[in-house]
Parts: C-alpha cells; sequence; structure tokens
C-alpha cells in the first residue's frame, strides 16, 4: 500500500535522516529521488548554493560536515575524489574516530579499489561500518531513479544499502568484498568508454567521407549493436550538443583508474589507454566539462578539422 501524503510528512517528522554530501551532476538527481521515495534527508556540499533545490524539495540542509554527521547514522558519499572524500571525513586527524563511530559509510565516489580498502578497514577500526556503492549510469538514468548500483561490504550492510538504493537503481548487485564493487565498475566503464570514443571515432569516419549522418545514425539503430547508449551518443556526436550527461573530465578519470587498475594486475588494456589519451587531448582542448561526447573534437582536431 502506497504511504499518503499525511504519513509521508509523519515519517519525514520522526525519522532519522539519512545524510548525503556531495551535490553535483549525479548527486542532486540521486538526493531529490530519495526525497521523493519520503527518505528524509540531510544533504552538504562544499558550493551550499547546491543545496537549494533540494532544501526546497524537503531536504535538511546542513551548515558543516560535522553537523550532518551529528544527525545522521548513516551517510551516503557522492564525492569527486580520495582528497574530497577524506577532507570531509577528517581521515588522519583526532576527529576522524569521532565523526564515523557508530555510522555506516556509504562511498558512491569513483575511487581507486585500494584506496577504499585502506578506507574501509579505518573505518571499522575506528568502530563504523563501511560499504562502498559506485553506481553505473549517467545524469538521465540518474534523474529516473534507473543507474545501477554496485555494493561490497559485509553482507548486512549490503543488504541494508540495497534497500536504501531501490529509488535510486532499477537493481543493484552485491559484488562481495570491499573492492569488488569499484572493480565491477571499472569493468563496465571499460566497455562504456570503447563504446563511446569508438562511436565518435565512427562518426568523424562518415563525416569526412561526406556521407549522410542521418542516414548513419538510422543505420546504427537499426542494427545490432544499437543501444541506449548508441542512441544518446551517436545523436548528441551528429548534432554536436554537447551538453553534459558525464563530462569528458570525469570519462577522462574513469579511464585513469581502469588503466591504472589493469597495470596493478599486469592486465593489458590497448582500448582504455587508447580512450584516456583522446578523453586527455579533448580536455585540454578546453572541453573538459563537456559531454564526453565532445571527444570527437579531439579526432577532428588530430585530423586537421578541428571545429568549435
Amino acid at each position: 500500500m502506497n504511504a499518503s501524503p499525511a504519513s509521508a510528512d509523519h515519517v519525514a517528522e520522526t525519522a532519522e535522516p539519512i545524510g548525503f554530501i556531495g551535490i553535483g551532476v549525479m548527486g542532486t538527481p540521486m538526493a531529490l529521488n530519495l526525497l521523493k521515495a519520503g527518505i528524509p534527508i540531510i544533504v552538504w556540499n562544499r558550493s551550499s548554493e547546491k543545496c537549494e533545490p533540494l532544501r526546497k524539495a524537503g531536504a535538511e540542509v546542513a551548515a558543516t560536515p560535522d553537523a550532518l554527521f551529528a544527525r545522521a547514522s548513516t551517510v551516503l558519499m557522492m564525492l569527486i575524489d580520495e582528497a574530497a572524500t577524506n577532507a570531509v571525513l577528517d581521515r588522519g586527524t583526532p576527529e576522524f574516530a569521532a565523526k564515523v563511530a557508530g555510522r555506516l559509510l556509504v562511498n558512491m565516489g569513483s575511487v581507486p579499489p585500494a584506496w577504499s580498502r585502506a578506507l574501509a578497514q579505518d573505518v571499522r577500526t575506528a568502530g563504523g561500518r563501511f560499504v562502498e556503492a559506485p553506481v553505473s549510469g549517467s545524469r538521465k538514468p540518474a534523474e529516473a531513479g534507473q543507474l545501477v548500483g554496485l555494493v561490497a561490504g559485509e553482507r548486512e550492510d549490503m543488504t541494508r544499502v540495497t534497500d536504501l538504493l531501490k529509488p535510486l537503481c532499477r537493481e543493484t548487485i552485491q559484488c562481495g568484498a570491499i573492492g569488488k564493487a569499484l572493480l565491477m565498475k571499472l569493468a563496465l566503464n571499460q566497455f562504456l568508454l570503447a563504446m563511446t570514443v569508438g562511436l565518435a571515432e565512427a562518426v568523424h569516419f562518415a563525416e569526412r567521407n561526406d556521407l549522410d549522418l542521418a542516414a548513419f545514425k538510422t543505420a546504427v539503430d537499426a542494427g545490432p549493436m544499437a543501444s541506449n547508449v548508441s542512441r544518446l551518443r551517436s545523436a548528441k556526436l551528429i548534432e554536436r550538443d554537447f551538453e553534459r550527461q558525464t563530462s569528458v573530465d570525469d570519462a577522462w578519470n574513469s579511464a585513469r583508474l581502469v588503466t591504472n587498475a589493469a597495470r596493478d594486475t599486469a592486465t593489458a588494456s590497448p582500448l582504455a589507454d587508447a580512450c584516456r589519451t583522446l578523453l586527455g587531448e579533448a580536455s585540454e582542448l578546453g572541453h573538459g566539462q563537456l559531454d564526453m561526447a565532445a571527444v570527437l573534437c579531439a579526432l577532428e582536431a588530430r585530423s586537421g578539422s578541428g571545429k568549435n
């Protein structure tokens, strides 16, 4: 039975809020979907103005990370990198243990698996619990609550987080010990990077050979390579619509994590290496905050046909 508006308000007034740190391109729709599901949340972001849409939707906004941790025993973190996560947690200082003890920390950011394992150990030593829960998907799936969740940690904690992620994810997959969820995401990202950069190269080839790009898209959409990714990104590439879903810089960071993890296990990754190089070139051209489809600009620059 669905909760009535009155009962949902009652839950929001009486239940302890879930903490959510990191309100960006992905964090905003994810936090909004928790609110829409009737889950009370308290949020914090370094740039406080990004919290305003959530405040208007009913979230409590914390003035500091400390204030958030004081109100929430479960905290989701969607931060850009290891340094930002360490800073929020006061890791390496006496304040770290007081902040994490007795709490369940859920790190949803893309970080190196080995770093995640080390953080998990530090959290456990301080008396806290830890789950890594990266998600697969970009802004539109995040807005639609159609992400794919990947969780790793202790079984009881994974079950708790799987339930919590239902408003955000169409499916959540339990991957095992800490590190495995991030490795799973890197494997998925390796495929996505190769698909997107390969599609950009195909569009560039078609354009350089004076093919009808609309006909090219129709052929791709009708063929065995068609997917949600190809439909979205082929349209963006052909229309030169580089409004961000996943940025060039975020895609480059994914490629960096993939190639570094591959080197750690002496695993060949020639396609990921090429993607990392091309995305880096696109960023150097000034396109780092555009959608990763802007990798097309790096290909055009190599061919001597750069466009604005």
